[in-house]
């Protein structure tokens, strides 16, 4: 079953869209505000959210640049605001489709259904194997040895971007670039995410330290 993250303050939208959408056999998480929406999407599986720009804490925007950093899981906005210069800043901040105030709730289920299935279409691309590694881009899951795999964010995004270079080794200073964003982090902090991907993976051999220089990921 699929799951829907809802975001909206507005809690007869919330309700609307949420019995809709479980009558069209979608699990449904609910939020009232933009942080809690940037939590549910970093802790919860979630494969669509439907999201509102005008939030009490912060601009649906926001939220999406935000969720845009640790996944990329498709977003629909659902606003009141519907000039073409909020669509067109809305597609341009990473939005997949654009629904205004008032809505027809089965268009919606509609909209969820058209973006699922276009990127259902896609899956082909946002898949990564490597030797008994199996990434799914899309739904931020990982696979290995047929066994999945519990990972914080930046542990998949560690593990994605081994998974890109397979057999190359990466420089500290590279990695911690190209996944934190800064090579002026403690480099004990990626020894750490290392560790821990090597404990879930129940496997010492795929990701290899080579001393003095960094980490190389076998193709096992």
């Amino acid at each position: 079953m699929e799951t829907i993250l809802v975001v909206d303050d507005e809690e007869t939208i919330l309700d609307l869209l949420q019995i809709n959408l479980n009558r069209a056999g979608y699990r449904v998480l609910t939020a009232s505000t933009g942080n809690e929406a940037i939590s549910t999407a970093k802790t919860s599986p979630v494969d669509l959210v439907l999201l509102d720009l005008q939030l009490p804490d912060m601009d649906g925007n926001q939220v999406t640049e935000q969720i845009r950093k640790i996944s990329s899981i498709p977003i629909i906005f659902v606003t009141a605001r519907g000039s073409d210069l909020d669509r067109i800043l809305g597609l341009e901040k990473g939005a997949d489709d654009y629904i205004t105030k008032p809505f027809n709730p089965r268009e919606v289920v509609a909209r969820v259904r058209a973006v699922l299935r276009r990127l259902a279409g896609r899956d082909q691309e946002k898949r990564i194997v490597v030797g008994s590694l199996s990434l799914d881009i899309l739904k931020r899951k990982a696979v290995f040895q047929d066994r999945a795999l519990e990972l914080s964010p930046k542990e998949f995004d560690l593990l994605h971007y081994f998974a890109l270079n397979p057999g190359r080794i990466l420089a500290r200073e590279e990695i911690l670039k190209q996944v934190w964003g800064s090579e002026n982090l403690d480099s004990r902090t990626l020894d750490v995410h290392v560790k821990n991907l090597r404990e879930k993976m129940k496997n010492d051999l795929i990701l290899k330290t080579v001393w003095g220089k960094g980490y190389i990921l076998k193709m096992i």
